[in-house]
């Protein structure tokens, strides 16, 4: 994180911020009010502190809202004193970060809702469709709005997808291979003749990518009865996939065990947050 926000400023600063250094006396103290424009989560507010660190002088930060709270729109989310050119300064590093966190928790609260509506013991969790050099922080952000992060990285688990089968030599030769590492394994199926190849080859896991409803269903059942004729623990199952805001609830409703969502993070909108100078 510290590394980030160092580069961060520095893409930003350049040489430095000529417009407040010549217009902004260097020893003007200053209070500024971030608040919201619309409705959301909080994630990530302990970072506008971290980012005018480095800016000169200390920045006095109190939050309003708790990290994963909600806040209304026109909330006052937090309040900072201090060195009028170093919150200048570092003004736009903090709301990008900030905007895009806050952005990705409400995302993710909603999904939870309406995932939770359809079955409330379903998972749902990101993906490693994340913001090159953001991933912790995005991730962070999912939790924050309630959800669950899968793998952080690729040496976080084992899953084998389509691309790893076509050059593994298939389904059994992939998992075959994987076993010895003595770890969870989970396979990616596109068709209800790789579920059954899956369920032969005894993964521990498998991800139903872009099934329709109705061959959900049909897995899920197939899963359910191999389970049933199992000895030790049970395979679960993820969906993956086109899996919208609208088409969640009734993906969780299937009684699938997890839902993972790349567009938490792929394609987010930042919230609109405003940070306002208060005249001293």
């Amino acid at each position: 994180m510290t590394r980030l926000i160092e580069a961060a400023l520095r893409e930003d600063l350049g040489s430095g911020d000529i417009t407040t250094q010549c217009t902004v006396p260097a020893d003007a103290q200053a209070r500024a009010l971030l608040w919201a424009r619309e409705a959301g989560v909080a994630a990530g507010l302990p970072l506008f502190e971290k980012v005018m660190a480095p800016l000169g002088g200390r920045v006095a930060v109190t939050t309003r809202v708790a990290e994963g709270g909600r806040f209304k729109a026109g909330q006052v989310v937090l309040e900072a004193r201090g060195p009028a050119r170093a919150i200048l300064s570092g003004e736009r590093v903090a709301l990008n970060l900030l905007q895009r966190l806050c952005g990705i928790a409400t995302l993710t609260a909603a999904f939870v809702e309406q995932a939770r509506r359809g079955d409330p013991r379903v998972c749902l969790l990101d993906t490693r469709k994340t913001t090159p050099g953001l991933r912790g922080l995005e991730k962070y952000a999912v939790a924050c709005g309630g959800g669950s992060n899968h793998r952080l990285r690729l040496d976080g688990a084992i899953l084998i997808k389509d691309n790893h089968l076509k050059v593994a030599g298939g389904i059994e030769a992939a998992v075959a291979r994987a076993r010895p590492l003595g770890q969870a394994v989970e396979l990616e199926v596109e068709s209800l003749v790789e579920l059954d190849q899956a369920l032969a080859a005894g993964v521990d896991t498998v991800l139903l990518d872009n099934f329709p409803l109705a061959r959900l269903r049909a897995a899920l059942r197939r899963v359910a009865a191999h389970n049933r004729g199992r000895r030790g623990p049970r395979v679960a199952t993820e969906a993956s996939g086109g899996i919208t805001l609208k088409k969640v609830r009734a993906v969780a409703a299937t009684g699938v065990d997890r839902i993972s969502v790349g567009a938490l993070t792929h394609s987010v909108r930042a919230l609109d947050l405003s940070l306002e100078f208060i005249p001293q």
